[in-house]
């Protein structure tokens, strides 16, 4: 199982306790440092006592469970407003949003495409662009995330 799997699946009725939900969970490396990152939503908007709440209930279980080896930074973010979108779940819940889709090569001559979600089925994603409703295919796109407009 992978870490990320695990770390899920032990964090995600702490954070649901504490009243908030757990958006994502991401293991990275930046700067030659490994970092361990949930990301956490709720309605209203999560501050930082929520964040710090969620760490310091999940710091003891992350002992305890020792999903990791060797060193890493551990830290409870919120989703933001300009959060990714990974899963079928997430697509579901912005149908009718504004996203930015970025594909792996230029599409058109185009990169990152500003457009309003439409559909997803198994990885293509459906929008709105330009006037037209296009659709890109799992293989094209590189990361669709929320987009505000202030």
């Amino acid at each position: 199982m992978k870490i990320t799997d695990r770390v899920w699946a032990f964090s995600q009725p702490v954070v649901e306790q504490l009243g908030c939900r757990l958006w994502d969970v991401e293991y990275v490396r930046e700067g030659g440092e490994w970092f361990l990152r949930l990301y956490i939503d709720k309605d209203g908007g999560v501050n930082i006592n929520d964040c710090e709440a969620i760490s310091r209930a999940i710091d003891p279980i992350l002992d305890r469970e020792d999903p990791i080896e060797g060193s890493y930074r551990f830290e409870v973010c919120s989703a933001g407003l300009e959060r990714q979108l990974k899963r079928p779940s997430d697509f579901e819940a912005f149908l009718g949003a504004d996203i930015l889709l970025k594909t792996y090569r230029p599409v058109d001559g185009v990169r990152e495409f500003p457009c309003v979600l439409r559909g997803y089925d198994n990885g293509d994603v459906t929008v709105d662009y330009a006037g037209e409703t296009k659709t890109f295919l799992k293989s094209q796109v590189a990361l669709v995330r929320l987009r505000v407009d202030f």
